[in-house]
């Protein structure tokens, strides 16, 4: 049931791909609650999915953009604010890829000029989608900008690779462009510790059947699922949460404050 949590809001939504993803679920709840948003995708990203379907449902469009490239964050803030008829109070992040983790190549045998691109998509990409809405002032005051983040980023999941490293810096980079932020114009920056969640970029990784089926008997509540995820990202989103900055925020069914459980050790 919506309840116009959004009403008159404009945003960007980065990451949709499918159906199985996040930020699609991101982008139907937040139509649903009253906003109005773009999306936007890497052009390769755009082949593979089926992001077209989604703008139609949303009426909205989707601009093509490489989040690594500020000349396509230009173009990509510009655009937005162009066609919204103003400007912007939220962003969603919700970009991650490691070509280590998809080519398989264990922990002591990285690729180095791989993991330099691991850390630019999932990390740094933050940064640059921060440093181009400020340097283009594309938000309003009181705006807020999520990106989702894993546990990985402070315990050791050995399969999770240099992408460990990579949810490290993107939620250090919340930390630092928060405050900044917020004293500028007092728009917060928040990152989403979610559960390991059935998604086409969570199931490349190696082991993952076992490793979702460990974290759901671990969490008390189970696996936050990817339509609950979308639900906390639209609360963010929203006026009930305006001062909720520079946060990593657990949403992972009380995995994170566990050491053991007893569905573990029947």
């Amino acid at each position: 049931m919506a309840n116009n949590l959004l009403k008159g809001k404009k945003g960007i939504i980065f990451g949709a791909l499918d159906q199985n993803s996040i930020a699609w679920k991101v982008a139907e709840f937040a139509h649903a609650e009253g906003a109005s948003f773009t999306l936007t995708n890497a052009p390769i990203a755009l082949r593979m999915g089926e992001i077209n379907k989604l703008a139609e449902t949303c009426k909205t469009i989707v601009i093509p953009a490489d989040a690594t490239s500020v000349e396509d964050l230009e173009k990509l803030f510009a655009q937005s604010t162009e066609h919204l008829g103003g400007k912007l109070d939220f962003v969603l992040h919700s970009i991650g890829m490691s070509p280590n983790v998809r080519k398989g190549k264990s922990y002591g045998d990285l690729n180095y000029e791989w993991f330099l691109k691991t850390l630019d998509i999932s990390g740094l990409s933050f940064h640059k989608v921060m440093q181009v809405a400020e340097k283009l002032d594309a938000m309003n005051e009181w705006g807020s900008i999520v990106a989702l983040s894993y546990i990985a980023s402070q315990r050791v999941f050995p399969d999770y690779s240099d992408m460990a490293q990579a949810k490290a810096l993107l939620e250090s980079i919340a930390r630092s462009y928060g405050e900044r932020l917020g004293k500028l114009k007092k728009i917060r920056v928040n990152t989403i510790s979610q559960s390991p969640t059935m998604t086409t970029a969570g199931s490349g990784v190696s082991g993952f059947d076992q490793f979702f089926s460990y974290a759901d008997k671990m969490s008390p509540l189970g696996n936050a699922s990817s339509e609950d995820c979308a639900r906390y990202v639209v609360s963010l989103f929203s006026d009930y949460t305006r001062m909720v900055t520079m946060q990593n925020l657990f949403h992972d069914g009380g995995f994170s404050s566990m050491g053991i459980s007893e569905a573990l050790l029947k």
